[in-house]
């Protein structure tokens, strides 16, 4: 057999390069473009209970993402998430893992049909995952914080994991505030307008909130993928609560929830940064830097140590600042 001839025989592909992925769709977390190709409906599925609604907002090149769904393999356990360099690996077993590559915005998944058939266990192990680590290395810095707005001005509610963010922000809402998101915000590292983002179409409550809030006593308690119990409320249940996916940052407020003199007292701007920081991922030295510059705008916004024991009280102090 001549060259020719061997050069036009199929070849084989036992790593799946040329697998055809016939479905496929776009959506927009937090505004920024994200092109799924699939051969499941359920990772569509998944996608849209997670950002339908949302709508493009920024001219950034595409995050694209293919996942394959396959007849094999359980539902994924509890994955491990490692990076070296641009390189990022998520991985549960030999059915379930990802991998994607910072540099080129591209990923790639492979899971079990029964992980992508769980779609909130798929949602927050991988693809969710996958979608905003991609945008954290380029547009966004993640916060461990809740935000709310008055006005035009809005405000970073930090603090530890049980500091009362998703519960105070609630509260705030309630009164009238705006609504931007209860647990993770994300800013733009590309303005210089100190611009949060954040999900602002559900929130999540501990165990406690139905107890706080009685308006709340018909939704579910169920443990989320981590293991933790949690409440999730779908915001369009509340038409009266003010919402919004962005704001401009004009006050960073650490929260600290114990008996004492209730008050917010000034802080250096630094320190409630230094603690927006204290937990974030190592992404490599070029993500590192942009992340400070991002934190250094915030500098020039007032911080407040907000100590109180209920929320009524925490939601006066705030309207008085």
């Amino acid at each position: 057999m001549g060259l020719g001839k061997v050069l036009e025989t199929v070849p084989r592909d036992p790593l799946l390069y040329r697998l055809d992925l016939p479905l496929g769709g776009s959506f927009f977390p937090l505004g920024f473009r994200v092109d799924i190709a699939t051969n499941s409906r359920d990772v569509l599925e998944a996608a849209a209970a997670g950002w339908s609604g949302y709508a493009p907002a920024y001219p950034y090149p595409p995050v694209e993402l293919r996942i394959v769904v396959q007849s094999a393999g359980d539902l994924a356990p509890e994955p491990v998430f490692r990076v070296q360099r641009q390189l990022f690996s998520i991985v549960a077993d030999r059915d379930n893992f990802a991998c994607y590559e910072s540099g080129g915005l591209f990923g790639c998944c492979f899971v079990s049909q029964k992980t992508a058939a769980d779609h909130a266990w798929f949602r927050f192990y991988f693809l969710e995952t996958m979608a905003y680590m991609l945008l954290a290395q380029r547009w966004v810095m993640p916060v461990h914080a809740a935000c709310v707005a008055r006005g035009e001005s809005g405000f970073l509610l930090c603090g530890l994991s049980g500091a009362g963010k998703s519960t105070l922000a609630w509260a705030c809402a309630r009164a009238g505030w705006t609504y931007v998101t209860d647990d993770g915000a994300w800013l733009l590292t590309e303005s210089e307008e100190r611009t949060a983002l954040g999900h602002c179409r559900s929130i999540r409550f501990r165990e406690d909130g139905r107890r706080l809030f009685p308006e709340l006593e018909e939704y579910t308690t169920r443990a989320r993928p981590n293991g933790k119990i949690s409440i999730e409320v779908p915001l369009d249940a509340f038409p009266g609560i003010p919402t919004a996916s962005r704001c401009r940052v004009d006050a960073v407020i650490l929260l600290d929830r114990r008996a004492g003199v209730p008050g917010a007292r000034p802080i250096p701007a630094a320190e409630a940064i230094e603690h927006l920081l204290r937990d974030m991922p190592w992404y490599g030295d070029e993500v590192r830097a942009r992340y400070e510059t991002t934190s250094r705008r915030l500098l020039a916004v007032p911080a407040y140590r907000l100590t109180y024991q209920n929320l009524d009280e925490a939601v006066t102090l705030l309207s008085q600042l």
